[in-house]
């Protein structure tokens, strides 16, 4: 008779293993999403992207389920996956939430942080400033969302933050999009030094004033560039 423990491993190990596959495939396609690599609109091909994720179908297929349960994938009967476009609707209410979820976080991060804490975040921007000045912005923006989880961890709260973690996860992609805007990434790094600086300051009504403002000029950034290519448009 086979050992309990060897039985357990052999039914287990199949399982795991394809779960991993399809887990590390969703979040590489994420990253590519968020970034651009898989621009809005356009069609999955799945023989190039289990060749590039270095996945079969199977998985790439469960994958694509995930992202469409978070509205970045729209799977079509009969039709290729296709990439979803950013919907200008509903922008300025994501970003209106935000706002209000991570100003609450800050008020109560400036009472409750302790001074490991805002080590911690002094050493995060020190990081994204670098990032900055070497123009590298996948990596400020790795940096940036770790920032302001940083913040939102600190307040202590956990309804708080597993509000703010449903709804940055539908923020991802038009974050990167308007950082990409020279005049919005070099604006956020000024407004992070101030965030920053309230909470050290332990002043929660200025530290959450700030992040409040800071989230909100990131939603509006945004509109101001999908609003671009429809005013060229209508220009031409």
């Amino acid at each position: 008779m086979q050992p309990k423990s060897e039985a357990s491993k052999g039914r287990k190990s199949p399982k795991l293993k394809r779960m991993g596959l399809h887990e590390r495939a969703a979040a590489r396609m994420r990253t590519m999403i968020i970034r651009g690599e898989l621009p809005p609109g356009s069609q999955t091909q799945e023989t190039k992207l289990s060749k590039e994720l270095g996945v079969s179908r199977t998985p790439l297929r469960e994958a694509m389920k995930v992202l469409a349960a978070e509205g970045l994938i729209e799977l079509r009967p009969n039709r290729s996956p296709r990439i979803a476009d950013i919907a200008v609707d509903g922008i300025s209410e994501l970003f209106e939430a935000l706002a209000g979820i991570e100003r609450l976080a800050a008020e109560l991060a400036a009472e409750r942080a302790t001074e490991r804490d805002l080590a911690r975040l002094r050493t995060l921007q020190t990081r994204m400033e670098g990032h900055h000045r070497n123009g590298k912005l996948d990596d400020y923006f790795t940096i940036n969302g770790e920032i302001h989880n940083t913040i939102v961890r600190m307040a202590r709260n956990t309804p708080l933050r597993e509000a703010h973690e449903t709804l940055i996860s539908r923020a991802e992609r038009a974050r990167y999009l308007a950082l990409g805007a020279n005049r919005r990434w070099s604006n956020s790094v000024d407004e992070h030094a101030d965030i920053l600086a309230a909470l050290k300051a332990r002043d929660g009504e200025a530290a959450g004033r700030l992040l409040g403002a800071h989230v909100a000029r990131t939603g509006t950034a945004l509109l101001e560039v999908l609003a671009a290519p429809q005013a060229k448009r209508t220009a031409a």
